[in-house]
């Protein structure tokens, strides 16, 4: 897959990072597999991270782990490009927000359970969708890609709208 060029007729890394992600996803039913199965598994580790306990003296409060790897995750996709963390941060905000509400609605037990649940049956789709494809997750080459994976799902997303990113 041609990867395309920026105004000054250059590369970028994130445009290399989704030409060899796609290149392992060219399969129809993997990608329709891999636009629900990622949000699904990002979703479930911001979940994970939701449930650990922290202290309770008033400095931190539940998801504050979350939060902290949605920042670090945020600061790689803005130096990627803005445009993508911008679609990033709406993401996250939104999973943040449904994690917070679960977990105020039915409690760390229930959520961590949800949790662990989204995560291995999402797993097991992604899995399925690669044994489809007939190639090994990209992640598997470099663990990069799971932070390109979500990514891509948005891009995927500012396409459909005839955004770019």
């Amino acid at each position: 897959m041609d990867t395309p060029a920026n105004a000054h007729g250059t590369t970028r890394d994130i445009d290399r990072w989704f030409a060899s992600y796609s290149d392992d996803h060219r399969n129809p039913v993997n990608q329709r597999i891999h636009v629900i199965a990622v949000p699904a598994i990002l979703w479930s580790v911001i979940a994970l991270l939701w449930c650990v306990p922290v202290p309770e003296n008033g400095w931190f409060k539940p998801g504050i782990v979350a939060a902290f790897a949605m920042f670090g995750a945020l600061s790689y996709y803005l130096r990627a490009s803005r445009r993508l963390a911008l679609g990033m941060f709406v993401v996250f905000a939104a999973m943040g927000w449904l994690t917070h509400w679960l977990y105020s609605t039915i409690g760390a037990r229930a959520l961590l359970g949800l949790a662990i649940a989204v995560f291995v049956v999402a797993w097991i789709a992604q899995f399925i969708g690669h044994k489809i494809e007939g190639r090994k997750p990209s992640f598997l080459t470099d663990l990069t890609y799971l932070l390109i994976g979500p990514a891509w799902v948005v891009a995927k997303g500012y396409r459909k709208l005839g955004l770019t990113w």
